[in-house]
């Protein structure tokens, strides 16, 4: 799957971190294979934080793939931020220095049921600004791409976001979230509610905030918002939408902060506002704090 003479015109020569994302490209395609085949094989799961929060041997391999190729191509790179290791107790905190951050199954709950819609994440980050995402549709084989100031492809089709400002006109993406308390359930539902009140078109939940993000800066979707999503849910998502010509920030209405567990993100930034003004928090605290 290599990018379309489109995608390689805008790429060529653009900036110190080609090697980094052609890597990331490859390590991506390698992840998609190793996961379509462990989609029919038979699976041993775990819990995380919840019973909703599932893990398998086949996030661990992945993640240990992904991590030990970037070792070993830029051995001056000594920050990674990965889901499972996290899990496992590793820091989650970005620095100045480059730093990867990497979702190896983003849809675990799906993988596990062989639902289709189970993505890799990869996204990259130096000085606390985010370079480029790399997610790959495993099921699909939709590679979506994303560098800062150069456009986002899927497939090597350029992206483009949606450009509706009418909630009511609105196709809006979320996820549940590991909670599942009566109290974060209740809120949940409340907000889907608001939205579907104020005559949103739908409201969809698809297992992957990774794709649903990639969605949303293909023109598929308009909004999207969560409570609960992870660093490594959205970094990679986050410069693809940016590229796509769309909207991503804080549930207060303020700048994106990575590491605040919460997002709205939009084709519009009056959209985005929209969904904004009609959301009640809940709280999951921050990733650089656990």
């Amino acid at each position: 799957m290599k990018p379309s003479s489109e995608e390689e015109e805008v790429v060529q020569g653009v900036g110190p971190w080609d090697e980094c994302f052609e890597v990331a490209v490859q390590l991506a395609l390698r992840a998609g294979q190793i996961i379509r085949k462990a989609l029919t094989e038979e699976k041993h799961v775990s819990t995380k934080t919840s019973a909703a929060d599932l893990v398998t041997e086949t996030d661990h391999r992945v993640e240990d793939l992904i991590v030990s190729e970037l070792r070993k191509r830029f051995p001056s790179h000594s920050r990674f931020i990965a889901e499972e290791a996290t899990a496992s107790g590793a820091k989650c905190v970005l620095t100045h220095s480059p730093t990867w951050i990497i979702d190896p199954i983003d849809g675990t709950c799906n993988f596990v049921h062989r639902f289709p819609t189970v993505a890799v994440s990869i996204g990259f980050a130096v000085h606390q600004e985010l370079e480029f995402g790399v997610i790959h549709h495993c099921t699909e084989e939709r590679l979506y791409t994303g560098r800062r100031g150069q456009g986002a492809f899927c497939n090597g089709q350029r992206l483009q976001v949606s450009r509706e400002t009418d909630l009511a006109k609105a196709l809006v993406l979320t996820e549940i979230g590991p909670k599942r308390d009566p109290d974060t359930l209740k809120v949940f539902l409340s907000n889907m509610e608001r939205l579907l009140h104020a005559k949103a078109h739908g409201v969809r939940v698809i297992g992957s905030s990774t794709l649903a993000l990639c969605y949303l800066a293909s023109g598929a979707a308009d909004a999207y918002y969560q409570f609960g999503l992870h660093c490594w849910d959205l970094a990679a998502a986050t410069v693809i939408i940016r590229e796509a010509g769309g909207i991503v920030m804080d549930t207060s209405g303020g700048p994106l902060d990575l590491m605040s567990c919460r997002v709205v993100a939009a084709g519009t930034r009056e959209m985005a506002v929209l969904i904004a003004q009609a959301l009640q928090t809940i709280n999951y605290g921050r990733d650089d704090e656990k």
